[in-house]
């Protein structure tokens, strides 16, 4: 397992933000989780490198995501 591989399944409650995101889009919310578990170096980490190039929501939660979580380890 890799960062661009996810393990198969639902995701378990240890990825959920501990931010609230409520308000914000479904594709941010997915992109700062990849990018906060990358950043945690967890097996759920991981960089969905054709959303970065294609979706601006999703590149913006995965930057918040692993800036914010790379200094809570």
């Amino acid at each position: 397992m890799g960062w661009d591989q996810r393990p198969a399944g639902p995701l378990p409650p240890s990825t959920r933000p501990t931010y609230n995101l409520s308000g914000y889009s479904p594709a941010f919310k997915d992109g700062y989780i990849d990018g906060c578990e990358t950043a945690k170096k967890t097996a759920y980490g991981y960089k969905d490198e054709r959303r970065l190039a294609a979706d601006t929501q999703y590149r913006a939660g995965w930057n918040d995501g692993f800036s914010l979580c790379r200094g809570k380890r």
